[in-house]
């Protein structure tokens, strides 16, 4: 096999490069450390922070909580956005909760895109964030935000189950009377079977009204285990 010879390149081609494995995998940037000394010095670089994406990593796993403050320090959007979603859902620090999950979104942050815009559209009631996003992308990270499991028993806010409680009483009926697509009727009115009911060719409204419930259904809040105030 003939390998690519990337210390050849230039220096700041170089440390592009360090910088994009950064974002993708912590186990691809740690062999790429081990490779040469000028790649583990380009790798150690506090700039490179900015760019670890700390969720490529099981969140069960004990990451160094130094290395989460770290990058806090180099405003890496996906610590921003850890920090904003304990504050905003575990801690009920609303207001700097939303603006940490924004600042993590106007860095295109798909998790904080995601997450940020649905947290307007559920609490706020602001649907715009969400304006002229295709389905596709909103199904693909919603599932992704969703399958983090990182609540460990803990249970949400009686704000979060009292709106979660409002949104079957208001949406949950209408969405299965809708006869927009081909659709399995369902005699538990609950947000259980809402993404098994229906198939792509729903409306636009149903397919919120989907979205929202299977949020508001498997979203997790964050264990106060690893409290995001000490970053």
């Amino acid at each position: 096999m003939e390998y690519f010879p990337l210390l050849e390149l230039p220096e700041e081609i170089q440390a592009l490069v360090v910088e994009r494995v950064a974002r993708n995998s912590f186990q691809d940037l740690y062999g790429l450390k081990a490779s040469s000394k000028s790649m583990k010095a380009l790798a150690e670089r506090r700039g490179v922070y900015y760019f670890y994406n700390v969720l490529s990593v099981p969140w069960g796993l004990n990451m160094p909580s130094q290395l989460l403050k770290s990058c806090y320090a180099e405003v890496n959007p996906s610590t921003l956005y850890i920090k904003g979603v304990q504050f905003y859902f575990t801690f009920g620090l609303q207001e700097e909760g939303i603006s940490l999950m924004k600042r993590a979104a106007d860095a295109g942050y798909e998790r904080a895109v995601y997450t940020h815009a649905i947290t307007q559209a559920i609490f706020l009631c602001d649907g715009q964030y969400f304006h002229g996003i295709p389905r596709e992308w909103v199904q693909r990270i919603g599932k992704l935000v969703r399958s983090v499991k990182w609540g460990w028993g803990l249970w949400h806010s009686d704000e979060f189950r009292q709106n979660r409680a409002m949104f079957i009483s208001k949406f949950v009926l209408s969405f299965y009377r809708c006869q927009c697509a081909t659709h399995e009727w369902r005699q538990c009115l609950c947000l259980w079977h809402l993404d098994m009911t229906k198939d792509d060719n729903m409306c636009e409204r149903c397919f919120w009204i989907k979205e929202i419930g299977t949020f508001l259904r498997g979203f997790e809040p964050i264990s106060v285990i690893r409290d995001t105030r000490k970053w």
